[in-house]
């Protein structure tokens, strides 16, 4: 497997010659990424950077103004973040005593296999509850003062049922359109990994198999073309 890393022009240039090509794919939405096919084989994978949309009409666009918040969470830490064109305008970094201090085990995954009668289990339980709470509040903060166009979330499996069944709701839902699921490990989400999560967002990110060796060479060196290749599969 090869991969590139391209800024938001080469991603533009690099789809445009791709559909000269008439090469069949697919649109994972909530990956935010195209899949390429040769004879049905998948050859290639393209995870589009933020700042490029997918559309069946217009499947290429770039956006001029494009606002997003970006969600990482672990257990006993997150950082939320909104973003306006790129640039960080406001972030919170949030703490909170989950982890039982000698397993090294969260609370939540503590309470699947023993009580919580134990009073620094309840306490831990409740500085979970106010964990999820504080980090809704913050995004609920956001999306009343700003237009939100896209919503990148990190959180492992276990805790998205904490974070979207908190007493403060969250201002969108599992299914939100605009929901994606980072693509990226985060181990300890703080501010200086939420500023580089935005910058691998910002690049668009292909893989390819050795087969699809020749063709992606050919795409990625060469001109685009001034004539566009009918195709009957829409983007």
């Amino acid at each position: 497997m090869t991969e590139r890393f391209l800024n938001p022009s080469e991603s533009l240039a690099l789809l445009e010659k791709v559909i000269q090509t008439g090469m069949t794919h697919e649109f994972d939405e909530r990956m935010n990424r195209i899949e390429f096919f040769l004879e049905n084989e998948k050859v290639a994978t393209f995870r589009l950077p933020i700042t490029l949309s997918y559309g069946a009409e217009l499947p290429l666009k770039q956006h001029e103004l494009i606002q997003y918040v970006l969600v990482l969470i672990r257990s006993g830490t997150a950082a939320v973040g909104y973003f306006d064109n790129g640039e960080n305008i406001d972030h919170k970094v949030f703490r909170a005593y989950m982890v039982r201090k000698k397993q090294g085990k969260s609370q939540v995954k503590y309470l699947k296999t023993k009580g919580k009668s134990r009073a620094g289990s309840r306490v831990r339980l409740a500085e979970t509850m106010s964990f999820f709470e504080n980090i809704n509040e913050r995004l609920n903060d956001y999306f009343h003062q700003f237009r939100v166009d896209k919503i990148g979330l990190s959180c492992s499996e276990t805790l998205i049922p904490y974070f979207f069944g908190s007493k403060i709701k969250a201002p969108f839902e599992k299914k939100d359109p605009r929901l994606f699921r980072i693509p990226k490990h985060i181990p300890n989400p703080t501010y200086e990994h939420l500023l580089e999560t935005n910058r691998f967002l910002r690049m668009g990110h292909l893989k390819w198999q050795r087969v699809g060796n020749s063709l992606i060479e050919t795409l990625l060196n060469s001109p685009p073309s001034t004539d566009m290749v009918s195709e009957e599969d829409d983007w």
